[in-house]
């Protein structure tokens, strides 16, 4: 008999469909590993024989971005994450990306996955992360809840990481941050402060050409619609294709980056991530917009993406 195919690196696949929206969710990370439209990619996913290169739709918990040197303190509990990106002594993008997670409940257009993060070196308290993801035919609807089971406050905050496509190379793309401030940060990536984005040249709340401009930038003060939903959009440079990325306000913040060090080489600046947060990076160290929740407590948010053509 032929040898059994090893199992996909990233576990479990989980294809939803809806006409002709389809998305691939998978059991690593929650992750979401592909969404097109018909023959059109609305992500710059990763194949199902690798992994998830460069964050490419994790899930990014119990927070999201870089903290310095893994450690913070919170309450009377001390905490030591490893540092997975060594060369700037930051630990990042969470504790869950990697993990496996359960399929609670699904249909052929929905899923609902949970993980149980259990106290560690690096968040000593004990938390359950529900992830569910939905295509209705407009686009697909991502909600995120966690609960915190332990019998003290914890402190949390998530992200996720999609990298948006719009078919061509981003230089040639107009994009769209609906945002009045952006983070400054050091040579770690780590936040220094604030500055108003207006009369800048990171003053993307008009549609406005990439071009050049290299971004690995976290913005705030999210300028919302009437629904109180934030939207931010990448549009091809004929304008007949566009992305559009909403978040509601338990998302306070977009990181935006340009891909310029992805790799390999041949995948820089092929799509931009924009990046949906609940609070800023190193926020467990400063604290800043982090959610605070009591013990039995639950918070959660939704966000989502919106392809269109014409």
């Amino acid at each position: 008999m032929p040898a059994a195919l090893p199992p996909p690196p990233s576990g479990a696949q989980h294809e939803l469909r809806h006409g002709d929206h389809v998305a691939v969710v998978t059991e690593v990370g929650a992750t979401l590993r592909h969404y097109s439209v018909g023959d059109l990619e609305v992500i710059d996913g990763f194949d199902v024989d690798a992994s998830s290169p460069d964050g490419r739709g994790q899930v990014l918990a119990p927070w999201p971005n870089r903290l310095d040197a893994g450690r913070y303190r919170f309450g009377d509990r001390d905490a030591q994450a490893a540092l997975d990106e060594p060369d700037r002594r930051n630990a990042i993008h969470g504790l869950v990306r990697w993990l496996p997670w359960s399929a609670r409940s699904r249909t052929d257009a929905t899923i609902d996955l949970e993980c149980i993060l259990h106290p560690q070196p690096g968040y000593p308290w004990q938390i359950e992360l529900r992830v569910g993801y939905e295509l209705d035919g407009v686009g697909l609807t991502t909600t995120a809840r966690v609960r915190n089971d332990s019998n003290v406050p914890a402190p949390f905050g998530i992200g996720f990481h999609p990298y948006l496509s719009v078919g061509t190379e981003i230089d040639r793309a107009t994009i769209l941050v609906p945002a009045r401030r952006r983070l400054l940060s050091d040579d770690r990536g780590l936040p220094v402060g604030e500055e108003r984005t207006a009369d800048t040249d990171l003053d993307f709340t008009d549609h406005r050409l990439v071009g050049s401009v290299r971004l690995d930038t976290g913005f705030t003060d999210l300028v919302r619609g009437t629904d109180d939903l934030a939207r931010a959009e990448v549009t091809a440079p004929d304008g007949g294709r566009t992305a559009t990325l909403w978040a509601d306000p338990w998302f306070r913040y977009l990181m935006v980056y340009t891909g310029d060090t992805v790799d390999p080489p041949t995948r820089r600046r092929c799509a931009v991530a924009i990046e949906p947060m609940t609070c800023p990076p190193n926020a467990l160290r400063t604290g800043k917009d982090l959610t605070v929740l009591e013990p039995g407590r639950v918070a959660g948010g939704q966000w989502g993406v919106i392809p269109s053509w014409r």
